[in-house]
């Protein structure tokens, strides 16, 4: 058997398989018990963005010497998220900035698997700056329980970083550091013989 007839029953099924579930869904949506497909593509839209990105990063994964491929893909990826966002929940006022940083993400992931130069964190942090500048400036957009919640998440992390600073700091010394055992024990045999 050649390769050509191993193959053709599995298309088979596939062609089938999605004939049916086309079919299936176009009855459902002519009765009314799921949305129209256009209205789902109205919705669901960015998607379409998002699928590409994940196609340059696929690209990237597949070959790791096409690093550039991350740039395109981190920036579709986060306008896809922000697109995504802001068709379900009705909040374009608020997901703007998230365009700025779009270029933020794809540079970033370009410095974290690429050859890590330095100088992309500027535009990095440049851009991502801005973005958190707008975002906090549309706070008012949102509605009244999102203006408390957002503060009230960003209060917890910051609770939660610093006990768990804190609580590294009280361990006291590190048994793992072999520096800090040889001076005490440098300083114990001073204390003994003297």
């Amino acid at each position: 058997m050649n390769q050509y007839q191993n193959n053709k029953p599995t298309g088979k099924i596939g062609w089938g398989a999605a004939l049916i579930i086309i079919g299936a869904f176009l009855i459902l949506s002519n009765l009314g018990i799921v949305p129209k497909f256009g209205r789902l593509i109205g919705i669901f839209w960015p998607m379409i963005i998002i699928f590409g990105a994940l196609m340059f990063h696929v690209g990237y994964y597949t070959n790791r010497k096409n690093v550039g491929l991350l740039v395109p893909g981190g920036i579709l990826l986060t306008v896809g998220v922000v697109c995504q966002s802001a068709m379900l929940w009705d909040i374009w006022g608020f997901m703007w900035p998230g365009f700025i940083l779009a270029p933020a993400v794809g540079l970033f992931e370009l410095y974290l698997f690429g050859k890590q130069s330095k100088g992309l964190l500027i535009p990095v942090g440049i851009l991502t700056g801005l973005s958190l500048i707008f975002f906090s400036m549309t706070f008012n957009t949102l509605g009244t329980m999102a203006r408390y919640i957002i503060p009230a998440m960003l209060i917890f992390i910051g609770v939660v970083v610093l006990t768990k600073d804190k609580r590294s700091q009280q361990g006291g010394y590190d048994y793992q550091d072999p520096n800090y055992q040889n001076q005490n024990n440098e300083q114990n045999y001073d204390n003994n013989n003297f």
